[in-house]
């Protein structure tokens, strides 16, 4: 594999390319560390050391690396992006006109990869503004009595939110540039590089407490047992297989092929994990406003908010299947798979063209996402309840969301890699 890298930036233009993608990734982490005008970066030090990460910020505190909590200029991070591109496929289910311009091609995706930008920049606005307050109140850092914003003038906070605003657009167009010029998806990459950057804080965190080095050996154990379950998930896959008939066109013959019809068994991704975490915080934010004294907010402090208690994991399980059945079910039109195929001269050995197709590839879809909803939310619990055990706490960010992006992304950047290794007559990294 190493012998393969090295291959790789042998070759000029895959050289560039890779040096391009790790330039990007550098800048999108100098951005992290640069803060925003208007904050007192030594008092924001001060109170990072002084008060746990809020669970409510946790998740995009994470797909930020960190950047969240210091208010950088990248504070928000990509995740304003990946909640619109999230909205924007849900909404072809609600409104005809944006399915109409997904069946367009190339135009329509423009179309509606424009949609998605002008949503990032409004969403941004949004959680720059809800952030700033947040910090203002001293909700960021619960505990901390030192002012992370000492001159809090309206034109102050008005340059704050333009300057995270513009912190996104940036990272947005770093993300868009990679996927053009380097190697590899430029925005899931960006969150690869916002992940990673935590774990080697985070196992010195872990070796540096009581019992350091027990728990910083089974943290790495776990670790790797997760990554191999989900690395042998991730390359699963069931093949469904598709014959063409032979037709005419003119003079020539077309068709008599055989193919497949790839379905992996986790096809929402990561989308259930943060889905379900996002929700679960609705109750956290909501008693965030409310009076400490009171019972329902000591009730949901103590059975919601907190990932230890039995009610959080039951509901974090239930809303992971949940969202994993409904991604999928907007992301794989059986119907729509059954038309393409019986368009083209298409079918599956021993079932009928058209609707039989459709209810087929329905019942294959229903059994394997059943398994598939399982195993991410055993992958999100696994570490949770591990690491809750240990006693290195439940917020560290060896989550299973963590790992399902960094396996993912890690595979599929590879991928690519091999593949232009191999249009060079190369040999891959895979033997």
């Amino acid at each position: 594999m190493l012998s393969a890298f090295a291959r790789a930036f042998r070759t000029p233009d895959l050289r560039r390319k890779l040096l391009f993608t790790i330039g990007m990734m550098v800048l999108f982490r100098a951005g992290s560390f640069l803060p925003t005008p208007g904050v007192s970066y030594p008092n924001v030090q001060a109170c990072i050391e002084q008060t746990a990460d809020n669970d409510l910020l946790g998740l995009v505190n994470l797909f930020s690396g960190g950047a969240l909590l210091q208010l950088s200029v990248f504070s928000l991070g990509i995740m304003p992006y990946i909640t619109a591109s999230i909205i924007v496929q849900l909404l072809r289910v609600v409104i005809p006109k944006f399915e109409e311009l997904h069946k367009e091609g190339q135009s329509g995706t423009a179309k509606l990869t424009q949609y998605t930008r002008y949503l990032t920049i409004g969403l941004a606005i949004l959680q720059s503004t809800t952030i700033i307050t947040f910090a203002r109140s001293g909700n960021l850092f619960q505990g901390c009595t030192l002012d992370v914003i000492p001159n809090d003038t309206p034109l102050t906070l008005l340059i704050m939110v333009i300057t995270m605003t513009a912190g996104t657009g940036l990272i947005m167009w770093f993300g868009e540039l990679i996927t053009e010029r380097g190697v590899g998806n430029g925005m899931s990459l960006l969150i690869f590089t916002s992940i990673a950057a935590s774990f080697p804080g985070a196992l010195w965190s872990i070796a540096g407490g009581n019992n350091g080095v027990g728990k910083f050996i089974a943290v790495l154990a776990i670790v790797v047992l997760v990554i191999g379950l989900v690395v042998f998930v991730e390359q699963s896959q069931r093949r469904i297989p598709v014959q063409y008939a032979k037709r005419m066109v003119g003079r020539r013959m077309y068709g008599g092929s055989s193919t497949y019809i790839p379905i992996k068994i986790n096809m929402a991704g990561v989308i259930p994990v943060i889905f379900a975490s996002s929700l679960l915080a609705v109750p956290t934010l909501i008693a965030q406003f409310g009076d400490a004294t009171a019972g329902w907010v000591q009730w949901i402090s103590v059975n919601v908010a907190d990932p230890a208690a039995p009610l959080h994991m039951a509901l974090y399980i239930v809303l992971i299947i949940f969202f994993c059945f409904f991604y999928t079910a907007i992301t794989f039109n059986p119907d729509e798979v059954a038309d393409n195929m019986k368009k083209y001269g298409g079918f599956i050995p021993g079932i009928r063209a058209g609707r039989p197709t459709a209810e087929y590839l329905d019942y294959v879809i229903t059994r394997i996402t059943t398994p598939g909803s399982l195993y991410l939310a055993l992958v999100a619990l696994i570490p949770m309840i591990a690491f809750i055990v240990l006693g290195v706490g439940a917020n560290i960010p060896f989550g299973g969301a963590s790992i399902l992006i960094v396996v993912g992304v890690g595979l599929e950047t590879v991928k690519q890699i091999e593949s232009q290794l191999q249009q060079r007559h190369y040999e891959g990294f895979l033997r």
